[in-house]
């Protein structure tokens, strides 16, 4: 259903329905200002907004009847059936000393010149007035003997040089106009036809219709182009159902005659050789004819669209339209060729609609503005284009909220009444009316912005409703802040309600949202409802939201002390974070019983910061622990610690025996008969022959391995590693009633003792099982070591030859003496321009003077011989050359 507006009241009026009485010709003067019925589908925006035109009109209109009106962007002229043209402005009001009162009964129509200054009109009395609203030069009333039904002023008739034409339709049509010596001259247009009822003036043309038809006359070519003849039912009545001109632009017609429409379009007309020259320059087509379900009291372009004014006589009847006429309807039309289609149709709430008949409703328009006129004899009602306002409206009237902020967010620039919060608001309100809360807080970030005063009164709203812990996740904690006291009351819902709700947003609000002693102290009461010796979940989360705090708050020895008592996984992370290095001195044990691999690595990564003796000292009681801390800083560095040494014998033989071979051989801190005390009470066999070995007594250390280990194969390890004949004398001695042991001699003494010692003092007739391969064994081996001495001596005799040769060939090799060289001796040149000395060249490049070498050996290089001897330094025999 369409709204109607009164015009010229304040937008907060026109937003209201209306629902007093509208004024009426009747005696009561009731005001019947309802809402407008729409033929529409129910949800489909209206294409257009209405509003009734008031104030002075309204006072007019209830003594007289409207009878036709023209309209111009400065103002709008009603005529009226007491012969009266009232000039009144857009919103109604009189414009003063612009009433005309030119005629004596009903005004039939009214033309307006392009400009808007001058005004004609015609009446039934036969008088055809034309008054200037600014001017009266060109005034003048023209009477004729019959009665006047339609005028138009030439749209140019008020500029400078005009011939001041108008046209006149009574049983003739007349053109008016000032001849070359200001008298007035009239020429005949059309005739015998009838009554003209309508006329319409664009640039060049002029259309009117009378009871046969519609014609158009090209005033440049001054004549008659097409004829439309009349095709809708002969009993339609002229009189009753006016037929409707109007130029959409300079060369399109629309025609609009009871359930008629056509459009009609003036074309040049391709002149082709031998054509008469009677056929005009000109012809119309008409590109649409349309059949209505509906009688046409008015039409005006849209677009590409048609607002068409319709009298309804058929269809259901609206529950208050009762007997008589039915509304009239607005329609949108897209036309097509033959057909069209209804883009929308409402119906309007015409002021004493169910009197009226087709022809005493009008439709005029503003091309410029989008804006019609539906007049009715005692009312008037504006149509406009709806605007991104009205767009606005219309959604959240239809509870589009959505919708309504996406648009409101596009379009704001251009927005008059609406903004983003306030449409936003709207559509939070609704969520909330509808329960949709989860909706409704993931609004408030995009609708609230950064307005810190709207998040608060939504955060009090959602408090009272008890949906804290809704709108929580949305609440801005980053430029936008709200006050504190907000934030801790979140806090303390979700405190009272949900504690894991409320260890998560301490762990992802900033600290500096809330008061933390505030907070710190409603989770101290909360915990101390808890009995002491219960830890159930919600109090181990508690107590570790409580550990957070402290932490955020700088006080991070009570966050450790918590953090201890439930295990936390971040404990070493704060440790790291803070330099809690101090703190922790007195908790090692806790540490290490906590996560014994990363406490180990923390302690030796900061052996600065906590001592060893410190961390030795606190781990006494946990042996465990304290072998594994002395063994990874025995493993980062052995000379670390090494006063514990000792310690590490006892904790490796407890803890770790398989390292503890391994310590012995790495460390040389440890007192050795400290050590071997301690093996010899667990009896570990391989440390104590070890650490007997180490200490000197290998012979005790072989026996051990013989008597309690009975390896052989290490027993001749331990002898090749110590290398004493003595030792190899003891295990051969001890092998001699043992054939394995003696098998296993022969198979691997043959490189360190001469095995004819060992055969000699095996006894006779004693079975030793692989004898034959063990003598093969010793065979092959000496067989190889044979070779192998072979091998080395061709290699040596090879090598020596070749060095041989090598020297031999360099000694033979000149040497070049130059004049810049020095005598080695006496250091004066070499060689001498005046006379020629004899040199002496050595092989080592020397060079003498030979009388620098009288007294001296000239076997060898004074300088080569003094020093160290060695290959190459000392070259016997004659000198290399003299002379």
């Amino acid at each position: 259903m369409a709204e109607v507006k009164e015009h010229g009241e304040s937008h907060e009026e026109m937003d209201k329905p209306e629902d007093e009485d509208v004024e009426d010709t009747s005696e009561e003067e009731e005001d019947e200002d309802e809402e407008e019925d729409s033929e529409s589908s129910e949800g489909e925006e209206p294409k257009l907004k209405y509003e009734r035109i008031r104030n002075t009109l309204e006072r007019i209109l209830n003594k007289d009847a409207a009878s036709c009106m023209a309209v111009h962007t400065k103002f709008l002229a009603i005529g009226t059936h007491w012969g009266a043209v009232h000039v009144i402005d857009h919103q109604g009001n009189t414009i003063e000393g612009k009433e005309f009162n030119k005629h004596t009964t009903t005004v039939n129509q009214i033309s307006l010149d392009r400009n808007g200054d001058y005004i004609a009109s015609c009446s039934d009395d036969g008088r055809v007035a034309i008054t200037g609203l600014y001017e009266n030069e060109h005034d003048q009333v023209q009477n004729f003997d019959c009665p006047v039904k339609a005028v138009a002023l030439e749209p140019r008739f008020s500029r400078p040089n005009s011939s001041r034409q108008f046209v006149t339709g009574s049983q003739v049509l007349q053109m008016h106009e000032k001849s070359f010596f200001g008298r007035n001259k009239s020429t005949i247009l059309h005739q015998g036809e009838g009554p003209i009822r309508s006329i319409k003036w664009t640039s060049a043309f002029i259309a009117w219709s009378n009871d046969l038809g519609v014609k158009i006359y090209d005033v440049i070519a001054k004549r008659r182009i097409t004829f439309i003849k009349r095709d809708h039912d002969e009993n339609l009545r002229t009189e009753l159902y006016r037929c409707n001109l109007c130029w959409k632009d300079k060369s399109t017609l629309l025609v609009g005659w009871a359930d008629r429409i056509k459009v009609c379009v003036v074309k040049e007309r391709d002149r082709r050789p031998g054509d008469s020259k009677d056929i005009p320059n000109r012809f119309v087509e008409i590109v649409s004819m349309l059949k209505t379900d509906f009688y046409v009291c008015g039409l005006a372009p849209l677009g590409e669209d048609l607002i068409v004014l319709a009298y309804v006589t058929e269809g259901p009847i609206q529950e208050d339209e009762g007997e008589g006429s039915r509304r009239p309807q607005l329609k949108v039309i897209t036309p097509d060729t033959d057909d069209y289609v209804c883009v929308s149709s409402e119906a309007l709430s015409i002021r004493g609609f169910q009197e009226y008949r087709a022809s005493d409703y009008h439709l005029e328009y503003l091309a410029e503005d989008g804006v019609f006129y539906i007049v009715s004899p005692k009312d008037v009602v504006v149509a406009r284009q709806r605007d991104k306002d009205d767009h606005i409206d219309w959604l959240i009237e239809s509870e589009k909220y959505e919708e309504a902020l996406a648009e409101t967010k596009a379009n704001e620039k251009v927005l008059q009444r609406h903004k983003v919060q306030e449409v936003g608001r709207a559509y939070l309100n609704h969520l909330i009316e509808e329960e949709q809360f989860e909706r409704a807080a993931c609004m408030c970030e995009p609708i609230l912005g950064k307005n810190a005063k709207l998040w608060e009164v939504e955060v009090y709203r959602f408090a009272k409703l008890g949906k804290l812990n809704v709108i929580s996740p949305h609440v801005p904690r980053g430029d936008t802040r709200l006050g504190k006291a907000l934030y801790e009351m979140i806090l303390n819902d979700y405190l009272q309600k949900d504690i894991e709700g409320f260890h998560q947003l301490i762990k992802e609000w900033p600290a500096d949202l809330y008061d933390l002693m505030t907070i710190v102290n409603a989770v101290q009461e909360r915990l101390q409802r808890w009995p002491q010796d219960q830890i159930d979940p919600d109090n181990r989360r508690l107590m570790q939201t409580l550990g957070d705090l402290y932490s955020y708050d700088g006080r991070y020895d009570k966050a450790l002390a918590i953090y201890l008592k439930l295990g936390h996984k971040d404990i070493f992370q704060l440790i790291y974070r803070h330099d809690l290095f101090t703190s922790i001195q007195d908790k090692i044990a806790l540490l290490m019983e906590f996560d014994n691999d990363q406490a180990v690595k923390m302690l030796i990564e900061n052996s600065d910061k906590i001592p060893v003796k410190k961390v030795v000292h606190q781990l006494q009681g946990h042996q465990k622990f304290q072998h594994n801390y002395l063994d990874a800083l025995f493993q980062k560095n052995p000379h670390l610690g090494q006063e514990y040494h000792a310690l590490q014998v006892k904790l490796y033989a407890e803890h770790d025996r398989k390292n503890l071979l391994m310590f012995l051989k790495n460390s040389n801190y440890y007192p050795l008969q400290v050590a071997l005390d301690e093996c010899e009470q667990r009896h570990l066999i391989p440390e104590m022959v070890f650490l007997l070995g180490r200490m000197g007594n290998t012979k005790q250390a072989l026996r051990l391995i013989m008597e309690d280990l009975d390896d052989v194969d290490k027993a001749i390890d331990f002898a090749k590693e110590h290398d004493d004949t003595e030792l190899w004398d003891d295990l051969i001695a001890y092998s001699m009633d043992k054939p394995m042991f003696i098998r296993g001699l022969l198979n691997n003494i043959g490189t360190h003792v001469d095995p004819i010692r060992l055969i000699n003092r095996i006894k006779e007739r004693m079975e030793i099982p692989g004898l034959r391969d063990s003598l093969v064994k010793i065979l092959q081996d000496y067989n190889l070591q044979i070779s192998l001495r072979e091998g080395c001596k061709k290699i040596l005799v090879s090598d020596c030859f070749s060095l041989m040769e090598r020297l031999n060939r360099i000694q033979k090799k000149g040497i070049r003496v130059e004049e810049r060289q020095h005598c080695d001796s006496c250091h004066e040149p070499i060689l001498s321009r005046e006379f020629q000395p004899t040199v002496i060249v050595f092989h080592c490049h020397h060079v003498f003077h030979e009388e620098c070498l009288i007294a001296v050996n000239m076997e060898h290089c004074m300088i080569c011989h003094s020093k160290t001897k060695g290959p190459g330094s000392t070259f016997t025999g004659s000198p290399a050359f003299g002379r």
